[in-house]
Parts: C-alpha cells; sequence; structure tokens
C-alpha cells in the first residue's frame, strides 16, 4: 500500500508538473512547489507598481492658486484607472529618501522642478533598471525654482532641446510613426491635435538609445527643409538608460483635443507607453509585406498632352514596376489606345467630375446629389471598362473631395477604393464600410507636379528630384503610403520624365513598396481583417492568438511581436494539434519576433505559443 501511495503521489506530481508546462511554457523540476517566486513568475504578466510623483517643488514654482499640476495628476489617474492598473501618490521626498525603488514604473507630469537629491536618485533607479513616463522639462529647475539647465534632459533623455511650439494657434499638428511598439495599432501617421496653452517642447534625439515617435513639422504649413524640421521637432521619445526605460512626452496628457477618434487612439498611445515600460508584449501587423517599410503608387492623371503618357510608358518598363492611371471617360475615349496601353503598365481608374468643393468647410458650393454622382460614377466604370478592356475599381474626384454621397454611391457603383485629398487624417489608406459593402480612402499625401514644377517653378530635374525625395523620405520616416501624383503636361514631358525614373530608383533602393492602387486596396482588404490577441502567460511563455474573420484567405502577411523581454532559446508551437505551424524570425537585438503568417481561412483562428528562456543580460 505503501508503495502504490507513493507511486499515486509521484502520479500525481508528474501531471501537476505537465499541466504547469502545458500553461505557462518551460519551468523546471526545481519550480513545481507553488512558493512565491512560482507564484510570481506565473502571474508575470499582472499589474505593475505604479507611483506618480506630485511634486511640490514644481507646484511651487505655479501662479499662487493655480490648478495646473493638480489637473494634470487628476488627469494621469484617471487613464491609470481606466486600464486597471493600480497606484499610489507620491512625494519628492519618497525619491529622496530612495524609497521610489519599490516600484516599477515612475509616472512624472510636468515634473520640471526637482531637488538634487531626487535627481540622483532618479538616474540611479532608472540605470538600475527602473522605469519613467515623463512630460515637459524634467529637472530644469531646481527645488527653489532657479534655472538648472538640461543636464538631466540630455544625459537621460538622449535629447536636445529645440523650441518651445508657438501658440499663435489653439492647437497643433502632432503626426505619428506607424510600426513602433508605442504606436501599435494606430493608424501610421496619424495626426493628434494637441493645444498649446502650455507651450509644448521640440527636441532632437541626440543618442541612438532613444527613438522619436513624433514629429511638429507640418511640411504644409511650415517652410524649411523637411529633413531637418522633422528631426528637429521630436514631441514623443522613447528609450533606455542603463538597464531601465522612459517615455517622454513635450506635452501634458490633458492637452490632447479634438473628437473622440482623437481620444481612442491617444489612448492606445497612452496604454502602449505603459505596456512598454512594464515589460508587456505588443502585438500589431504590418502595414507593408514583408521586406518593405513603407508603399509608393505612381498615379498619373491624363489630361492635355496625353501622348507624354509614351515617355512614363519607357520609364516603367525599364524599371519593371506599375502604375495607376487615372482618366476621364471623356479624355479616354479620345486617346482609346493610349488607355488600353496604359492598361497593360498597370490599373485604369476613374477620374470623374462629382461637382466642386473649395476645400472640406466651403459652404457656398456643393457636391452632386447622391443619384447624380452614382450615375456619373457608374457611367465612368462602365466607359473606361469598355475603352481599356480591363477591371476599374478606384475613383479621383475632379477636385479631390468627397462627401458621404460620394462614398455610398462608390460602393453601390462597385468601386473599391478612392484617391482623395480631402482625409488628412493618416499616411495609410483608411477602411470604409457601407452596409455590407468595403472601400478605402487614400490620400494624397505628398506634394505633386502641380506644386513642384507649377507652382514652386523647379524647372530644373535636380530641384524637383529633391524636393520629391524630401516627401519619400518623411513618409519612409512615417512608414506610410507616398502618392506620386502626376501629370501629362507636366512631369511627362521629356525634360521632366528623367526624375521619375531616378526616384523609383530611390525609392526602391530605400525600401519601399512600389505597386499599383488595386494592389493596395488588395493588402488592405485582408490586413484590415486580421485580428490579434496577445498576453504573458508566464515569464517564460508569451500566447498570441491571430484570427480572420473575413471572406478572403490571408498571406503573406506578417505579426510583429514585441516580447519586450530579452530572450534566448526561443521556440514556436501551436495550442492545437493540426493547427498550421508558421514560420518566424527572432531579432535578439529589438526582442521581436516576426510571425509570417499563410493561409489563414475566413474564420479560421490559430494560438501560437512563443517558448523562451529569459536572458540575464
Amino acid at each position: 500500500m505503501i508503495i502504490f501511495g507513493l507511486l499515486f503521489v509521484a502520479g500525481a506530481l508528474l501531471i501537476y508538473f505537465y499541466i504547469l508546462r502545458g500553461v505557462y511554457g518551460r519551468i523546471g523540476v526545481n519550480e513545481v512547489l507553488p512558493d512565491s517566486k512560482i507564484i510570481r513568475g506565473a502571474f508575470y504578466g499582472g499589474n505593475a507598481k505604479i507611483g506618480i510623483l506630485y511634486s511640490q517643488y514644481t507646484e511651487n514654482m505655479l501662479e499662487p492658486g493655480s490648478t495646473w499640476l493638480n489637473d494634470n495628476i487628476t488627469t494621469w489617474k484617471n487613464f491609470l484607472g481606466n486600464s486597471k492598473h493600480n497606484y499610489d501618490i507620491i512625494a519628492d521626498s519618497t525619491i529622496e529618501l530612495g524609497l521610489h525603488f519599490r516600484y516599477d514604473l515612475l509616472v512624472m507630469p510636468g515634473c520640471r522642478s526637482l531637488s538634487d537629491k531626487e535627481v540622483v536618485q532618479l538616474k540611479k533607479y532608472i540605470d538600475q533598471g527602473g522605469s519613467v513616463f515623463a512630460t515637459s522639462g524634467t529637472g530644469t529647475y531646481s527645488d527653489d525654482g532657479k534655472w538648472r539647465g538640461w543636464e538631466f534632459f540630455s544625459e537621460v533623455y538622449g535629447l536636445r532641446f529645440t523650441k518651445e511650439v508657438s501658440n499663435d494657434d489653439m492647437t497643433k499638428i502632432h503626426t505619428l510613426r506607424g510600426g513602433l511598439p508605442i504606436t501599435a495599432n494606430i493608424p501610421t501617421g496619424y495626426p493628434l491635435k494637441v493645444a498649446t496653452w502650455d507651450r509644448p517642447m521640440a527636441v532632437e534625439v541626440k543618442d541612438p538609445r532613444t527613438i522619436q515617435v513624433s514629429f511638429w513639422y507640418n511640411y504644409k504649413l511650415e517652410e524649411g527643409l523637411v529633413r531637418e524640421g522633422i528631426k528637429k521637432s521630436a514631441g514623443i521619445v522613447y528609450g533606455t538608460y542603463g538597464k531601465g526605460r522612459f517615455v517622454w512626452m513635450g506635452f501634458e496628457i490633458n492637452s490632447i483635443m479634438g473628437v473622440q477618434e482623437d481620444y481612442i487612439f491617444f489612448d492606445r498611445l497612452f496604454n502602449n507607453g505603459v505596456n512598454w515600460l512594464t515589460y508587456k508584449p505588443v502585438a500589431f501587423v504590418k502595414d507593408w509585406p514583408a521586406g518593405f517599410d513603407a508603399a509608393a503608387v505612381i498615379a498619373p492623371s491624363i489630361g492635355d498632352n496625353a501622348g507624354y503618357l509614351n515617355n512614363l510608358f519607357s520609364v516603367l518598363r525599364s524599371e519593371n514596376v506599375g502604375a495607376t492611371f487615372f482618366v476621364s471617360p471623356e479624355k479616354a475615349k479620345i486617346n482609346s489606345a493610349l488607355i488600353k496601353t496604359a492598361a497593360g503598365f498597370g490599373d485604369i481608374a476613374a477620374l470623374v467630375d462629382i461637382g466642386y468643393l473649395a476645400s472640406i468647410n466651403d459652404t457656398i458650393n456643393s457636391l452632386d446629389e447622391y443619384k447624380l454622382q452614382f450615375d456619373k460614377l457608374s457611367n465612368a466604370k462602365k466607359e473606361l471598362e469598355s475603352i481599356s478592356n480591363s477591371k476599374v475599381i478606384g475613383c479621383l474626384p475632379y477636385y479631390g473631395l468627397f462627401d458621404q454621397n460620394t462614398l455610398k454611391a462608390l460602393a453601390e457603383a462597385g468601386y473599391k477604393y478612392v484617391v482623395t485629398d480631402s482625409l488628412t487624417d493618416r499616411s495609410v489608406p483608411r477602411p470604409i464600410i457601407r452596409g455590407d459593402k468595403r472601400l478605402i480612402s487614400i490620400t494624397k499625401t505628398a506634394r505633386d507636379d502641380y506644386e513642384v514644377i507649377r507652382d514652386f517653378g523647379l524647372t530644373l530635374p535636380e530641384f524637383q528630384l529633391y524636393t520629391y525625395q524630401e516627401d519619400v523620405d518623411r513618409l519612409l520616416f512615417e512608414g506610410g503610403l507616398y502618392i506620386f501624383k502626376m501629370h501629362t503636361e507636366y512631369q511627362c514631358k521629356p525634360e521632366n520624365i528623367g526624375v521619375v525614373k531616378e526616384l523609383i530608383r530611390d525609392m526602391k533602393r530605400k525600401k519601399i513598396w512600389i505597386t499599383t492602387a488595386s494592389e493596395i486596396e488588395k493588402w488592405y482588404a485582408r490586413k484590415n481583417y486580421v485580428e490579434l490577441r496577445v498576453e504573458r502567460r508566464s515569464d517564460r511563455r508569451t500566447v498570441v492568438t491571430i484570427s480572420n474573420p473575413g471572406i478572403e484567405i490571408i498571406n503573406e502577411m506578417i505579426v510583429d511581436i514585441n516580447l519586450n523581454d530579452k530572450a534566448t532559446n526561443v521556440s514556436l508551437s501551436t495550442e492545437l494539434i493540426g493547427t498550421k505551424a508558421a514560420k518566424y524570425e527572432y531579432n535578439s537585438e529589438t526582442n521581436i519576433i516576426y510571425l509570417f503568417l499563410d493561409e489563414l481561412k475566413p474564420g479560421e483562428s490559430r494560438t501560437y505559443y512563443i517558448d523562451y528562456d529569459r536572458s540575464n543580460v
């Protein structure tokens, strides 16, 4: 009986051990007993301990009766509370006495005034592995309100102050990059609207350990070189200092303005920042196929001097790239042979006059009524398909703007995308749903030849190329879609066409996917249906679930999974036997797993276990 009992206990322990491994991943035999260390490991993904610094030294610098700091603290409390994070309000003395080391994350809203002891303790805290989420000019003033300088700011954050943002306007556009853990699941190029009453800060990143997340520079309104403007106007950064991490914003979080969507995306930005600082995994689908950091569409409009299009054909042929040709039915009838040739180099899309608006705020002019728009769009599609002998799924409104009637008419007429000047809230396509139909809107994201040649008067090819390259580099920095709009009467002229060839070659060197608008539509039709869920099951296992609620098979997608942890001996397995295995690559420097997704069928869901050993480095 004793032997039987021992065997029973041993069997139970073995089953218990395998259950633990099945749920939490790699667990050694010496970790089977559920002591405090094991319990902590099992719940590694739990909420971190957060301290919010209410800096009395900073409040002492404010005007008597000012509620500025208290209002900021209240906003932070609301954000953290809404995200189910526990926090304590701590004082300057907590840091001065070294009691802040009990916290995983310190939040420092607008803490401009710090004592010398605080500065020393904060450096030590971050250097030894602590995380800081800060705003404004941290520690630029001493505890008695005297100017200290940018020492802490530059040493810890790796930044150089460049300027305060002007408050001439009530709000300022603040553009976010894509493809970063901090901006995961936020549209690339999204422009946050930030109030300027606090005079936000612009900085320049000076250290490679610090990553620029955003910029204040607006190429449409501001003068100067685009590259320099972006580089010197960072407003959000994240990075490392010693063993620790930081996220810094040049504005207070209660400065965000706008509509509901702005608050939704800022909430994601905020939570992404907290998750990164507290070492939680982040997953998102890359905007573009494997091997590309941005995308581009060459989009000529066929107008006067249509014969110059032959110059573009030669470039497309020699560079082996396609284009999307926009043409009205009237021009297509006159140049039918040319349109048929163009169809062999890419897509034909409709250029349709649906009425005139000078801007989205125009209250004098108006677009056509729905019925007239539908008739024009439907007829244009039929005529162009007949002339080109190809499918037409895209449209460019003649004056660049559309309304809700346009979207309804486009969907009902069978279009899949619309290119427009009216959408300015991202540099990637935006999905639009009308009933059971979907289409995407593609924004004009850069200056075209009307602006560069006609308006700026840049007739020399080298100046044209430099101007276009500035926009290409801006979109590459954002990770967005570059729309190279051109016209037969300008960029397609013999004296200007060489610029197109040089720009295409430049984009190829920069890993930009040069494709057609219809291919962009196909890509986004699949990408927008991918749903992700990621969680850290233990300190050695992260679980990611990928689902396809759409109607098409998803191929060639890349899922970025930032483990947010130093890992070695990474392996990938499936939750269920029979689930299709996935190829993956692991970058040990960035802690990112690139999961290559193929043949994800409609309605299918896959769960993958990512197991690894935590590195001590």
